[in-house]
C-alpha cells in the first residue's frame, strides 16, 4: 500500500510535482532565499502537498507554512481564510505575503520567516 502524505491524493502530488517545474516569480525569487538552509538554517520543502492542498513553501520542523499570493487572492479571500483555518488545525502556523513584497522587499520578507520560526521554535509546548 502507497502512503500518501497527510492524506493527499496521486493526483495532488501530481499536481504539485507540475507546480515546482513551472513556478512564479515570486515563487522562484523567495526559493532562492529559502533553499539551502539559507534561512537561520531552516529546511523549507516548495509545492509540498497537505490534505486537499499544496503549500507554496513549508519547514517541517517548525510546522511552518509560507504562502505568495498573486492577485487571484484578491477574488479567493473566504477561501483562502478556510484553508488557513484547516492547516492551523493541523498545528501548522501560516504566512502569507504578495508577489510585490516578494519581489520589493525581500530581505524584509526573509526576516519575517525567519522570525516566526524563531518564536515557534522557543513557544512553549502544550501540556
Amino acid at each position: 500500500m502507497r502512503r500518501t502524505i497527510r492524506g493527499t491524493s496521486r493526483e495532488l502530488e501530481a499536481a504539485a510535482r507540475s507546480m515546482r517545474r513551472q513556478p512564479t516569480r515570486a515563487e522562484e525569487v523567495l526559493w532562492s532565499a529559502l533553499q539551502k538552509k539559507q534561512v537561520a538554517g531552516l529546511k523549507f520543502r516548495r509545492q509540498h502537498p497537505v490534505d486537499r492542498f499544496v503549500l507554496d513553501f513549508y519547514c517541517p520542523s517548525h510546522k511552518l507554512v509560507v504562502e505568495v499570493d498573486g492577485g487571484v487572492h484578491d477574488q479567493q479571500t473566504e477561501r483562502d481564510a478556510e484553508r488557513t483555518k484547516v492547516l492551523e488545525a493541523y498545528g501548522y502556523r501560516v504566512l502569507r505575503f504578495r508577489n510585490e513584497q516578494v519581489m520589493s522587499e525581500l530581505p524584509k520578507v526573509v526576516q519575517e520567516i525567519a522570525a516566526v520560526a524563531a518564536a515557534r521554535m522557543n513557544a512553549p509546548t502544550p501540556a
